[in-house]
């Protein structure tokens, strides 16, 4: 008996479970009533989309999961047989799909599992993806490996007008190195532009993502494909023209690199003005040919030309008007050189430099598709979508 209350006392220390085997275990008392065993569990199958889902988004991926268990196999394909690409997690319970589904199309997937029952499950199941009214292409400018003036904006294209704008530009990615202040502005339902906030810092490394496949622009409208761009920005050079002083003046880095005399529009009619405001070099044509029935003139042809708006202004060779180059403005808006002087701008200069006019009566309209450094910061800032 001592022994027995001994053991007990050790029991109670031990707690209260052990208590209970110790008073039990001597084979004085009926039989124990063993814990009931649980059944090996059975896995379960779910996958996002669901079966017979409709209208599922390219973007979104597919997602195959596993419950209880692990995936064994899991194959989904398009409705030509083709196999969407995909990976399993470390754990064996996810699948994700790796790449954008179709447009329109039915996809079927396949799955089996298996549970710590050692039994196979399977699911099997369809869904459809949406069907746009009409994909809408995009263009990027930029083009991939150029290198471009210190003016030069993104542009992103559109071929059709974009009504959810937001939607548009959320998808839409600058990188910069170095670091660069700037953003987005719609310039129209079919054109959104990014500008630095000041002139780039020349030789910045520019990547842009629009990220559009997938995205609805509305109406039933979806984006085509994704576009992507990588160019340099050059070494900064920099135009500016008073009008009065008849000077076109080329600085590089902030100093005088070059001068030239020069005949701006026609001061007394500012239908004729070079007009005021910052624009940009938008192409480089050896030979341009002008016309212009309004005021007398067709089929002129001229060298060296820099087209710097689409409202009709050109830095070009005029030695027709040389008697009053760096002298009078006499021409209907253009910037007129000597030939050699037109020469030597035209093999310095880069798609994207800017162009500063001031002195004359009218501005620059903003009508123009490259209008960007006509507008001031703020209203620049006004422009974007989100």
């Amino acid at each position: 008996m001592i022994e027995r209350r001994t053991m007990f006392k050790a029991a109670i220390a031990a707690g209260g479970a052990v208590v209970l085997t110790a008073c039990s275990g001597d084979g004085d008392g009926p039989d124990a009533e063993a814990p009931p065993v649980e059944a090996p569990p059975e896995a379960s199958i779910t996958a996002d989309p669901a079966p017979k889902t409709k209208d599922v988004p390219v973007t979104e991926p597919v997602k195959v999961r596993a419950a209880k268990g692990t995936l064994t196999a899991v194959a989904v394909t398009n409705s030509d047989g083709g196999e969407v690409k995909g990976e399993l997690d470390d754990a064996k319970t996810t699948w994700t799909s790796s790449e954008p589904l179709g447009y329109g199309k039915t996809y079927t997937y396949t799955a089996t599992a298996t549970g710590g029952d050692g039994k196979n499950v399977e699911l099997t199941g369809s869904f459809d993806t949406v069907k746009p009214a009409k994909v809408i292409r995009a263009t990027l400018n930029p083009i991939d490996d150029a290198v471009v003036g210190v003016g030069m904006p993104i542009s992103v294209k559109f071929d059709e007008a974009v009504s959810d704008r937001a939607a548009a530009q959320k998808a839409l990615q600058v990188e910069t190195s170095p670091e660069v202040e700037g953003a987005w502005a719609w310039l129209s339902d079919r054109q959104v532009d990014w500008r630095p906030k000041e002139y780039w810092p020349a030789n910045t490394e520019v990547n842009v993502s629009a990220n559009l496949y997938g995205v609805h622009y509305g109406g039933g409208r979806y984006g085509k494909t994704d576009v992507t761009t990588k160019f340099t920005i050059g070494r900064n050079q920099v135009v500016k023209i008073h009008t009065p002083d008849h000077v076109m003046k080329v600085y590089r880095d902030g100093a005088q690199h070059a001068s030239y005399p020069c005949s701006n529009g026609k001061d007394a009619d500012p239908n004729l003005n070079t007009p005021n405001g910052t624009v940009i070099v938008m192409t480089k044509e050896p030979t341009s040919i002008f016309d212009n029935e309004r005021y007398g003139y067709t089929d002129v042809k001229k060298k060296w030309c820099c087209r710097i708006s689409n409202h009709g202004e050109y830095i070009h060779e005029n030695e027709e008007n040389r008697a009053n180059i760096g002298k009078r403005n006499t021409s209907h808006g253009c910037v007129n050189l000597f030939e050699a002087d037109a020469k030597a701008y035209f093999d310095s200069a880069m798609i994207g430099d800017p162009v500063e006019v001031t002195g004359a009566k009218a501005d620059f309209p903003t009508t123009s598709d490259v209008m960007d450094w006509l507008l001031d910061w703020s209203t620049w800032q006004s422009k974007s979508a989100l």
